[in-house]
């Protein structure tokens, strides 16, 4: 008889700021390459496209829908399915649609739910110490993954062990309960007993364990995520979570829901190296420091620095250090952090600052991913604006026009196919067309190699929701 395969569900909705500038609401921390060549969220799907494992079923937002399947694509990876929450409902409703999505087909399914946005370096390591973990969840346990702390952190959850639990056990250990965010003694008080974990929020059960403990500890979420996994609609390969019953949903932790309430619970330790990558401290010491302490990137340089952290995310801007100690310094080409390290926890308040006065780096990043391609602004003024835009092969934009401005193109690679009033034209490099202001138009690459353009807007208003659409490919509204 064949074992039955682990489900992994990712979860890839949240817009973590602690990292900004290079994590953003509009292209969080999961997707950007903080460490090495691939994204966050693209290792944690490697991580677990392994054998005994199944597709990967992903829990993402709107906005992030077409940058999930890029990346898996860019993997060579297929999700089982993509649910899009219409609106962001923390942890406990998304891993409970995900449980009843599974349930409908399989409802003993083991379920692996993991946040995209984890460093877990030895892979293998983590395979062998789920597939330890899968007898207790068949059997009805509600598992947590508990890491062996190296350190008093204040920043994270801690699992309290059961009395007569071992800590660096091989399989599953009683839990007695789950320890909120302690301060900096408490934190070193329980480093010192050696009978605690970090909370990881990594979790396996069954779909009908976990959908059994919903129904005893919090039946008021049963309902309408049911409803919402229930009427669903599948839009251009993703399933559409339904938007009323899941708006009306508690924004609430699966940890807060679940977790500190049940009682059939048991933790796996593990102890080969984890990292919630929670602030650029995180990312400095995942880096592997050099012998002075000092991580630097393609385009930084340290001199006379220790202990420093320095990162320039744009080509052709460079980054110097000189005489640094303890310091984080991350350049953008719209934005630069520099921060003691040991205040990395404090960018939030940053990003809350810039939010309250509308300065638009608070949320948007400077490349905007679409499900066509992306682009960025290269100048701007009170009624022009300069753009890259980059259309990949076989993409399309909308059909649409606008009311406040005209746009003058110029193809720099590639070649494009242009319809302004039912007119089309191909124009290939160092060709250009004017699009009149009410025109409607649309954009397209029948190439098989990426076309770039220069679009220089002039108008009154250049804000991106001055746009009629009149079809899109992509289902946007």
């Amino acid at each position: 008889m064949t074992p039955s395969p682990i489900h992994p569900v990712i979860l890839c909705g949240g817009s973590g700021t602690r990292l900004w500038p290079l994590s953003r609401k509009s292209y969080p921390k999961q997707f950007a390459r903080l460490m090495g060549d691939e994204s966050l969220f693209q290792a944690s799907v490697r991580r677990v496209a392994a054998k005994g494992f199944a597709p990967p079923l992903v829990v993402t937002g709107e906005p992030f829908r077409f940058i999930v399947t890029e990346q898996l694509a860019a993997v060579a990876t297929s999700a089982q399915a993509v649910l899009i929450e219409p609106v962001g409902r923390n942890t406990a409703p998304a891993v409970l649609a995900a449980a009843f999505w599974l349930a409908h087909s399989e409802p003993d399914a083991l379920m692996l739910v993991v946040p995209s946005d984890h460093v877990i370096a030895d892979a293998a390591a983590f395979r062998t110490m789920v597939a330890a973990a899968v007898p207790c969840a068949q059997r009805g346990d509600l598992v947590t993954f508990g890491i062996t702390p190296t350190r008093a952190e204040t920043g994270y959850g801690w699992l309290e062990l059961a009395a007569g639990a071992d800590a660096a056990a091989g399989v599953p250990q009683p839990l007695a309960r789950f320890v909120e965010k302690p301060d900096p003694a408490r934190a070193e008080a329980m480093l010192a007993a050696g009978t605690y974990l970090w909370n990881a929020g990594i979790f396996l059960f069954t779909a009908e364990t976990l959908i059994a403990a919903y129904r005893a500890h919090a039946p008021h979420l049963i309902g309408g995520v049911e409803a919402a996994v229930r009427a669903a609609k599948g839009d251009l390969g993703f399933t559409r979570l339904a938007a009323e019953p899941w708006a009306a949903l508690e924004d609430v932790s699966i940890d807060y829901a679940i977790m500190e309430r049940a009682a059939n619970l048991a933790v796996m330790p593990y102890g080969a190296g984890w990292s919630d990558l929670g602030g650029w401290e995180a990312v400095w010491q995942e880096s592997l420091p050099d012998g002075a302490g000092n991580v630097t990137s393609a385009h930084a340089s340290a001199i006379d620095c220790r202990d420093t952290l320095l990162r320039s995310e744009t080509e052709g801007l460079e980054l110097v250090g000189i005489g640094l100690d303890g310091i984080v310094a991350v350049a953008m080409g719209d934005a630069v952090l520099v921060a003691r390290k040991s205040d990395g926890q404090r960018v939030k308040q940053a990003v809350a600052a810039l939010r309250a006065r509308g300065v638009r780096q608070a949320e948007a990043f400077p490349v905007d991913h679409r499900p066509w391609g992306w682009f960025e602004s290269l100048a701007e003024g009170a009624r022009f604006q300069v753009k890259r835009i980059v259309v990949k092969p076989g993409a399309a934009l909308s059909l649409q026009s606008h009311h406040h401005r005209s746009e003058h193109w110029i193809v720099v690679e590639g070649t494009a196919r242009i319809t302004i009033d039912g007119k089309v034209q191909l124009l290939s490099e160092n060709q250009s067309v004017y699009i009149p202001l009410g025109a409607v138009h649309r954009l397209e690459n029948p190439g098989k190699l990426a076309m770039v353009l220069i679009e220089v807007q002039t108008g009154a208003y250049l804000g991106e929701d001055d746009i009629i659409r009149y079809e899109d490919v992509y289902a946007r509204s």
